[in-house]
């Protein structure tokens, strides 16, 4: 007997919808939570207004997160995954990395500035940083050497560019340029990194 309406839909098994409302959720709240912590700092986060503000009940926050203190944790894991987005080389274009972490920070100051506590905290950044080992390699390959005898230290550039990147959108935003919108600064940014590798590349090359 054929089907007149075209094959019908397939079922997912029930562990599949579930894993998928699952993350789904999981997703939802940790977006509410950086916003909540966007609009009133740290302090305005609880999970009883996350529950509230989620329309969900406390129970099922705490099925995601099993304390504020955990849900805190994520957040800062989100934060870094957004940084780690930007200074994952497109092609060797590090500038674009520059203009997307410009608008992450001037878009999250009150999320970053958890992330900052711990940067400069002492313990293994790759706790806190989990990709900090491929930067530094991708930056030793972008740097090489200038010369047999003297090397450019990866790892310090690589706290250098994580320290300004951090700070000096905001700076540049907030006491250099108060009329420039985010774009323009993240794209200021990008431009002034581009430049900076085309003379780096040309001095190394001759």
């Amino acid at each position: 007997m054929g089907f007149t309406g075209g094959m019908p839909p397939v079922r997912q098994p029930a562990t599949a919808r579930r894993n998928r409302n699952y993350a789904e959720t999981h997703r939802l709240l940790l977006e509410r939570a950086v916003a909540m912590i966007g609009e009133g700092g740290v302090e305005s986060l609880s999970i009883s207004e996350l529950a509230r503000l989620s329309n969900l009940n406390r129970s099922t926050v705490y099925y995601h997160f099993e304390s504020r203190e955990s849900l805190i944790e994520e957040v800062k894991g989100w934060s870094a995954a957004q940084l780690a987005r930007g200074f994952a080389a497109r092609g060797g274009d590090y500038a674009d990395g520059i203009a997307h972490i410009s608008r992450f920070v001037l878009g999250h100051a009150e999320v970053l500035r958890l992330w900052i506590e711990d940067f400069i905290a002492p313990g293994d950044i790759r706790a806190r940083y989990p990709e900090w080992d491929a930067m530094v390699a991708g930056l030793r390959r972008l740097l090489g050497t200038l010369s047999a005898s003297e090397e450019v230290d990866p790892e310090v550039v690589a706290v250098m560019l994580l320290a300004a990147a951090f700070i000096a959108p905001r700076v540049y935003q907030l006491s250099v340029r108060p009329d420039a919108s985010a774009e323009v600064v993240a794209q200021r940014f990008a431009e002034v990194q581009r430049r900076l590798l085309a003379v780096r590349r040309w001095s190394t090359a001759g």
